[in-house]
């Protein structure tokens, strides 16, 4: 029996995060990988080649309709779907030889193995035959497309995100059940390339709940404009193929109907991928959506066994994931004291214009502190944004309600990814309302919406001119 300080069961960014970090601490470790290549999600079917056809649908779509009258619409060269998805398998290619198979030939003391791995006692895990013992085990396993259910579905081949980025067709209409991030962009994607596409949010549910509710209406509205139909507050009672194509039973408000699509695509949400992994030999506790539990150190139940990345189940970021799986190992081999603060970590949505959020919500505050400071601005009060003819967006900003401390930046704007940053180190260093405002961004600037709504906190910012200080 072979014997290593730490064996990782996974491949993605948790992995590949503790990896580095066991050899960074001289430790042994041995990363089992089985299922999406090397790199996990991100790389493959993630990250990397949603972002990179979303780029491309922008530049298909909005030379079509200019937001100056000045323009006229450019009529788009000959798209090839095809070649973009080639194109993108030739990036993933890339991206894994040069950012995970090279980093990770050169990590000191870290084997790699392709096979597929289970428990076999509590530090012991067998692969391909053989069985290794960790001093430390790792779960890094990630999570993958709950299935809807609902009559049917076994007998549809629905799309998930790693089967939709294969398609070597464009569908000429796309049914999506999911409203989050990844409903959001692939059905902006598949729009802009020319694909009518129907959003199902099931009743109960928004669009990106997570979010603020100005923000989910901002963003619908954005969409919709660029012809993306929302049907909401419905139930699915079955799913089913009918000539070929998909036909989605809705009930709703007004009353029973059909949605026939030639492809259907899943993205209502994540289930772990820890089934067959022998949890029970390891003493491994999971939940019923196979999700790890974990304490504030990642240690599982079995206190020489940590899991961290998207099987635990708390932000399902690929930035987080590796931050848990760094943590993980150096808690596994130090004194347990490293932890995450999950208010602090900003994420977002890829569409455009993008979404982007750091920190508390309105109604997280309320919850938290009984009472709300919040305030909202529309894209119209940055200068910016009326220089460039820009009309999509908003931005909320939550703070204290007894030290003026920001609590939370929430922004529908182009590049609200890159803005983002600036309300996050607010909101991690525990910045009031006045550093903000005491602040002097560059002008014009669309980051400035950041200002402009602190400002909103002191004066009424659609009577101020631009250099107000």
């Amino acid at each position: 029996m072979r014997k290593y300080d730490l064996i990782i069961v996974g491949g993605g960014a948790a992995a590949f995060a503790a990896a580095t970090k066991a050899a960074d601490l001289g430790k042994t470790a041995l990363m089992i990988n089985a299922g999406l290549p090397l790199g996990g999600t991100c790389v493959n079917v993630g990250c990397m080649p949603s972002k990179h056809l979303l780029a491309l649908g922008d530049d298909l779509y909005y030379p079509q309709h200019p937001r100056f009258q000045a323009l006229g619409p450019v009529s788009p060269d000959a798209f090839e779907f095809g070649r973009a998805i080639r194109d993108k398998e030739e990036l993933v290619t890339r991206a894994r030889q040069s950012n995970y198979a090279n980093v990770l030939n050169g990590l000191d003391g870290v084997d790699f193995l392709e096979a597929r791995a289970r428990f076999v006692g509590p530090a012991q895990v067998e692969a391909n035959g053989q069985v290794y013992e960790g001093e430390r085990v790792l779960i890094a396993t990630g999570a993958s497309t709950r299935p809807l259910p609902v009559p049917g579905m076994d007998q549809v081949p629905w799309l998930s995100n790693v089967t939709a980025m294969h398609l070597t067709e464009l569908p000429e209409s796309l049914a999506i059940v999911g409203a989050g991030p990844e409903g959001l962009e692939f059905a902006q994607m598949f729009a802009h390339f020319g694909t009518r596409v129907t959003v199902v949010v099931a009743k109960g549910h928004r669009v990106l709940r997570r979010h603020e509710p100005e923000i989910a209406e901002e963003i619908v509205r954005c969409l919709e404009e660029e012809g993306i139909a929302f049907l909401t507050e419905v139930t699915i009672s079955q799913v089913s193929l009918r000539a070929g194509k998909t036909v989605v039973n809705v009930q709703g408000e007004g009353g029973d109907r059909e949605l026939v699509a030639d492809r259907l695509l899943l993205a209502n949400g994540i289930r772990a991928n820890t089934e067959n992994l022998g949890l029970d030999k390891a003493g491994v506790i999971v939940n019923d959506r196979g999700f790890v539990q974990v304490d504030q150190f990642y240690r599982t139940a079995n206190p020489i066994v940590y899991a961290a990345g998207d099987c635990i189940g708390k932000m399902a970021l690929e930035t987080v994931a590796a931050k848990e799986g760094a943590l993980a190992a150096e808690n596994a081999f130090t004194v347990p004291v490293r932890t995450l603060n999950y208010d602090h970590i900003p994420h977002a949505v890829f569409t455009n214009p993008q979404v982007a959020s750091v920190g508390l919500t309105e109604e997280e505050e309320m919850r938290r502190f009984g009472a709300c400071a919040c305030r909202t601005i529309a894209m119209d009060a940055v200068p910016k944004a009326l220089a460039v003819n820009e009309d999509r967006g908003l931005f909320k900003m939550v703070i204290h309600p007894r030290s003026n401390k920001v609590l939370g930046v929430h922004i529908v704007s182009p590049h609200a990814a890159d803005l983002i940053h600036a309300a996050t180190l607010a909101v991690k260093f525990g910045l009031t309302v006045d550093d903000v405002i005491d602040t002097i961004f560059v002008f014009p600037t669309l980051s400035e919406g950041i200002k402009r709504v602190a400002q909103a906190f002191t004066r009424d910012v659609s009577q101020m001119s631009c250099c107000v200080e």
